[in-house]
């Protein structure tokens, strides 16, 4: 069960798709604000669910309506990993939030790219092989649940799907620049 904190406005409905730390689940029962999510196996092994506490505070968002203003990257509540928050630190007036990077196979991610940690979509400031560090304003720090994070915390990371697309297509479809292709174009 989950208090979405949404008012009534947000006219939810069972059958609904809602984002729970960038999580996309389906309510199955609404009480109010009060949702409650059928949760996959898959779900389970792949996000930070199976870490949650009674009482914890987590990010909620309504799935986007055609039509409505994207504020953010594409976010489809698809996560693609859970990892351990490495670090937190200031950094001038606003946060660095540092978290484990997945595999460069599994989880593609440029600088300067897009990112979401439990469903807020950030902008990658650092990338190594060991982290991916985001840098967080003071407003996005206290309007969101990241600000419950702590070193060794679990998150929900999605990366973009446009990157994910290239990086399938980069790595399945062969290439069709060949040394006999280079040849008959005169090269």
């Amino acid at each position: 069960m989950v208090d979405t904190g949404l008012p009534a406005t947000a006219n939810l409905k069972i059958g609904d798709s809602v984002a729970v730390d960038g999580c996309c689940q389906t309510i199955v029962t609404l009480d109010g604000a009060v949702c409650a999510f059928d949760c996959l196996a898959e779900t389970l092994d792949r996000t930070n669910f199976a870490h949650y506490k009674a009482g914890q505070r987590v990010n909620i968002e309504p799935a986007l309506a055609v039509g409505d203003r994207l504020g953010g990257h594409i976010v489809q509540g698809h996560v693609d990993a859970a990892v351990p928050v490495l670090s937190i630190a200031r950094r001038g007036g606003d946060l660095a939030l540092t978290v484990k990077r997945p595999s460069r196979g599994d989880f593609p991610a440029v600088e300067k790219g897009s990112i979401a940690i439990n469903g807020v979509s950030l902008t990658i400031a650092e990338l190594t092989e060991e982290g991916i560090t985001v840098c967080i304003i003071p407003h996005t720090w206290e309007a969101t649940a990241l600000n419950t994070l702590k070193a060794g915390s679990k998150v929900n990371l999605e990366a973009d799907i446009l990157g994910k697309y290239i990086a399938e297509l980069c790595g399945k479809t062969p290439s069709r620049v060949t040394l006999e292709s280079l040849q008959n174009a005169g090269f």
